[in-house]
């Protein structure tokens, strides 16, 4: 499960005013995020929430606590109503998955994800007890290789739609079509081309 993502887009202010068609407010904390190319779970960042017409930026902590103290950093979406949920949008450049450490590697291999043309997208999310969590489905095929679960997937204009729920949820939860992503090896490094 998806549990390191970035977020290194420059004039994010900008970027979402202009993909979201609504006014971006900051709740006064959020301004001075500065781009980072690790965001790990419990750590907090920024969401983005539907507020009386607004979208509104805030910080809060990735991952609430379970019953059992572990904690829910992925959300299973299938056949749940999230219509009276605090939905939200986590803004990301990349994401990463991880499998089985390539030979003579003793950490798990890490692969890069990004979005074919949307240097930004969103991840849908809810908000429970004061922190966020990721919504996930099965895979497309794009992830299926590299992991039995993605996930949701929406592009920089599919955003508002999420938050403000005005297409059917099953559309926006569905698995990412083939050719939505492209991935690459991020550790270990590929080899250099010797003949490059």
């Amino acid at each position: 499960m998806c549990n390191l993502y970035s977020l290194k887009t420059g004039d994010l202010f900008a970027t979402w005013n202009k993909v979201l068609k609504l006014p971006v407010v900051w709740d006064g904390q959020a301004s001075n995020f500065e781009p980072r190319p690790e965001i790990k779970m419990t750590e907090r960042a920024p969401i983005v929430r539907y507020v009386a017409g607004q979208a509104v930026v805030s910080m809060m902590q990735w991952a609430w606590r379970a019953p059992t103290g572990k904690p829910v950093f992925n959300y299973v979406s299938e056949s749940r109503d999230f219509s009276k949920s605090d939905r939200v949008l986590i803004p990301a450049d990349a994401f990463y998955e991880f499998t089985a450490p390539q030979p003579g590697q003793k950490r798990k291999t890490r692969w890069k994800f990004t979005m074919v043309d949307n240097p930004l997208f969103w991840i849908a999310g809810i908000v429970k007890s004061g922190c966020w969590t990721m919504l996930t489905t099965a895979p497309g095929p794009d992830i299926a290789p590299y992991h039995d679960r993605q996930i949701v997937l929406l592009s920089a204009e599919q955003g508002r739609d999420w938050l403000d729920l005005a297409r059917p949820q099953e559309e926006m939860l569905a698995p990412a079509a083939a050719g939505t992503l492209n991935v690459e090896r991020d550790f270990p490094p590929e080899p250099a081309d010797l003949f490059s």
